[in-house]
């Protein structure tokens, strides 16, 4: 991926919103390097770093074998929560290492520029926008859920291995979505993923079993995962470090898919049958386009707002829609 920078990679990659592998995009980090020494040359090297902050982990007791997910506990987890610092948390990852017996331990999502100040800047992707920053994920041996991300992602593997098993984005109906609003971490989880075949609970999710691509990163490698590709984490090694990066290549402003998908269902979702239909005609036609563009009979110069975001459109609909949110 050497001599990529973010327009090419948008426009000759990420367009075709298809996962792609980067074999040893990530090998000559300094952290990678470290890694391939041992866990404890590792650890020194991101304390060098630490800010001192405590951030939340996940804690599984031994019979969960890592498998974070929704159980008995007072919370509806299988796992508790604990806030520990950096130091603590790498410390807890060697210990459980070394004997079984222990508690697991899973700490995700770690913003370097607040956890660990300086680390950013030697482990820089050329074709990221500055405004992808880099997050850290820490744990034992385990398995994330599958979810979804709203944004475009970048999974790098430092140390240990990660087995990555992907749904395209359709399959949403046959995963058997979990809740909104209680979560592991934040995503909704496919409850099916990983079920045995012909589960009665799930017989949808047969149609998509086969669809299931396997993807497994050694340390060094890369994934690009374009945004609502569904994907189950699975960290193969008692010691297991990944540094993430999320950004939405395709943005023309604040605005995210994700919340007019929220405003849409209270809107819409729950309106007559016939009505619904009718909308996703509309949707179809004005935001989706599989005819092109809705105006392509008129000249450019008819268009209005219709015509290119960048054109000065964007803030136009955008003003539009506030004023109608506020009622005017």
């Amino acid at each position: 991926m050497e001599g990529w920078d973010a327009a090419g990679f948008a426009r000759d990659l990420a367009q075709a919103c298809r996962p792609i592998v980067l074999r040893g995009l990530c090998r000559d980090w300094p952290s990678t390097r470290a890694a391939s020494c041992s866990w404890q040359e590792l650890s020194d090297y991101l304390i060098g770093f630490d800010a001192g902050l405590r951030g939340q982990a996940f804690v599984g007791a031994p019979a969960i074998a890592g498998r974070y997910d929704y159980g008995d506990g007072p919370d509806g987890f299988n796992f508790d929560r604990e806030s520990l610092t950096l130091r603590q948390t790498l410390e807890r990852i060697d210990q459980a290492a070394a004997d079984a017996g222990r508690t697991s331990i899973y700490m995700g999502s770690l913003p370097v520029d607040d956890y660990l100040p300086g680390f950013a800047l030697d482990h820089q992707v050329a074709f990221l926008p500055a405004t992808a920053r880099p997050r850290v994920w820490l744990g034992n041996a385990g398995r994330v859920a599958c979810h979804y991300d709203t944004y475009d992602n970048l999974a790098c593997v430092v140390a240990g291995r990660r087995r990555f098993t992907l749904y395209p984005p359709d399959a949403v109906g046959d995963l058997y979505v979990g809740p909104i609003d209680h979560t592991l971490a934040g995503q909704p989880v496919g409850l099916a993923v990983g079920a045995e075949p012909d589960d009665p609970r799930f017989p949808r999710f047969e149609n998509a079993r086969h669809r299931a691509v396997v993807v497994e990163l050694a340390a060094g490698d890369a994934l690009y995962l374009p945004k609502l590709w569904w994907h189950q984490v699975e960290a193969l090694e008692p010691r297991n470090l990944l540094v993430n990066y999320w950004w939405d290549g395709f943005s023309a402003g604040p605005d995210a898919p994700f919340v007019t998908m929220m405003l849409a269902m209270i809107a819409i979702a729950e309106r007559p049958a016939a009505e619904r239909q009718a909308w996703r005609a509309f949707f179809d036609h004005y935001v989706f386009r599989p005819n092109g563009h809705p105006l392509s009979h008129l000249s450019p110069s008819r268009h209005g707002i219709l015509g290119p975001l960048a054109d000065g459109n964007y803030g136009k609909i955008r003003a539009s829609v506030m004023r109608m949110l506020r009622g005017g």
